[in-house]
């Protein structure tokens, strides 16, 4: 099914750099059991051709960031409710998406185009060309901002951030296997160039590759 998505009447297909782009609603209720995601949980470096679609990724990134009950929290622990993380999204072969470079904005469940054109490659590069980023339909980069937790927590914010971090990649991984679909967390990449692809000045942590699994 072709998703098209309209913001102020402009649909995703024609969507220009800091068009908001909203996404489906997150479905609460799946059919998968969390024991049964957390049974099949793999990390998965290569993927088929088959394209995502904005449902998918926007479940994806709800699942990660998202509000949850009640509108206030999200779906991931924070210490303190200090929230550093940001995520980006790096898309190149969803339907009814541009390629392109994407922020994920939790509160209201949309993205903001942030560079056209397929960055995927480019990321790639900047993770010593691990060819998982560059070949799947999709890639998360999560990052954060240190201050956020620092400002509460003083010396002790890095571990609340790296562990929040782990929290948000876990649910990435769950939601992913809920899907069938694949991916896995890599932290191995040269930070300053994954920071200045994105534009960004948060500190990168994690980039996840998305796609379909080869035997599904």
């Amino acid at each position: 099914m072709l998703w098209m998505l309209v913001w102020c009447g402009v649909v995703a297909q024609a969507v220009q750099p800091d068009t908001v782009i909203r996404l489906p609603p997150p479905d609460t209720a799946g059919i998968v059991s969390v024991e049964q995601a957390l049974w099949h949980r793999r990390s998965v470096r290569t993927y088929s051709d088959a394209p995502l679609t904005v449902k998918q990724l926007g479940q994806l990134l709800w699942a990660a960031q998202g509000l949850n009950r009640g509108l206030v929290g999200r779906t991931a622990p924070s210490a303190g409710a200090t929230y550093p993380m940001e995520l980006y999204l790096v898309v190149g072969r969803v339907t009814g998406l541009k390629p392109g470079l994407y922020h994920y904005r939790f509160d209201g469940h949309c993205l903001a185009l942030k560079v056209g054109g397929d960055q995927r490659a480019a990321l790639a590069g900047a993770a010593l060309g691990q060819r998982s980023i560059s070949t799947a339909p999709a890639v998360l980069v999560l990052a954060a901002d240190f201050s956020r937790t620092s400002r509460i927590y003083g010396e002790r914010a890095a571990r609340y951030v790296y562990m929040e971090a782990g929290h948000v990649g876990e649910n990435v991984h769950l939601q992913c296997e809920a899907q069938g679909l694949g991916t896995v967390m890599i932290g191995a990449f040269q930070d300053d160039r994954v920071k200045k692809l994105l534009g960004i000045a948060q500190e990168p942590l994690y980039i996840m590759p998305v796609g379909w699994k080869l035997t599904r």
